[in-house]
């Protein structure tokens, strides 16, 4: 009884199961094919392009982990960006090709795909404005994966990623921002070519100006020693800065690699302290002189 009742079904399937052969026979296969080749055209073109950007990380890498020069900050961010706009083009691509496969008309499909694009610029105006200042901020290399940025002094971080449209940083206390690109009016790269530590310390009056001078510049000379790669010059002690009310203040400059001038502070700072505790030199703290008017008993 069961097998009666499955025979039409089973006669419908191979049936089906035949049309199919049949128009894989005449012509599925030709355009599983062609999708295949262009498939693999599109793998191709994102291997190539891979390829091309780890090529240029090489050639512009010197060696040494521990700085990152401005090239190889330039080399990451084109390749990133050229690896994310190789991917949705080989999207759309291979889209589009799959529609013209299966035969859709896919003239006027572009057709109105550049109608739907004007009129998108017209109303997300923004996005269009995010994009272009995307292109201008790459091409002028403005800044790069890995730099240090202060945008509009209100975002401060290392770039850890930047396309086109947005600008992601993370700040020193792990928050990610991610910034569009046409929103950004005014940017502060700290990280460019070279940075310098600015180091203030403050003096008693008692003290030998000269002698405390001259005990900065030596200790300035011998952390440029220590630290060569990323100490570029001695420290330079430009002198008297400002008359506090209970402290002579010394300005102290220090030519450090990109990003490093936090590090060479913090480093330059303690081995102050300690010389200046061991050469019998302190740092004052802030006094006040009050005077005491008697009164007219006293008078």
């Amino acid at each position: 009884m069961i097998a009666l009742f499955l025979q039409p079904l089973i006669r419908t399937e191979v049936r089906r199961f035949d049309h199919f052969m049949a128009w894989m026979d005449r012509v599925g296969w030709s355009r599983a094919e062609h999708l295949l080749m262009v498939g693999a055209a599109c793998l191709a073109i994102l291997w190539s392009v891979k390829l091309v950007s780890r090529a240029v990380r090489r050639a512009v890498d010197d060696g040494n982990e521990e700085v990152t020069s401005d090239a190889e900050r330039r080399a990451e961010t084109l390749g990133s960006v050229l690896n994310n706009t190789a991917r949705v083009l080989a999207v759309v691509f291979f889209l589009l090709m799959s529609l013209q496969e299966f035969g859709v008309n896919i003239g006027p499909l572009v057709a109105g795909a550049g109608i739907a694009g004007v009129a998108l610029g017209f109303g997300a105006q923004s996005l269009v404005k995010d994009v272009i200042s995307g292109f201008f901020l790459l091409m002028e290399n403005q800044f790069g994966v890995g730099d240090i940025i202060s945008v509009d002094e209100k975002h401060t971080g290392a770039v850890e990623r930047m396309t086109l449209r947005v600008t992601q940083i993370r700040d020193a206390e792990g928050k990610a921002h991610f910034i569009p690109n046409g929103s950004v009016v005014r940017v502060v790269v700290l990280s460019k070519e070279y940075a310098r530590a600015q180091v203030d310390v403050g003096v008693g009056y008692g003290t030998d100006i000269d002698a405390a001078i001259a005990l900065l510049a030596r200790i300035g000379q011998d952390l440029a020693e220590a630290w060569p790669d990323r100490v570029l010059e001695p420290t330079q002690v430009l002198g008297v800065e400002a008359l506090g009310d209970s402290a002579v203040t010394l300005r102290t400059l220090t030519k450090t690699a990109p990003a490093k001038q936090w590090e060479v502070a913090r480093e330059l700072r303690r081995r102050i302290l300690m010389a200046f505790r061991e050469a019998g030199i302190d740092i004052p703290y802030p006094q006040r002189v009050i005077h005491h008017r008697g009164g007219a008993s006293e008078a």
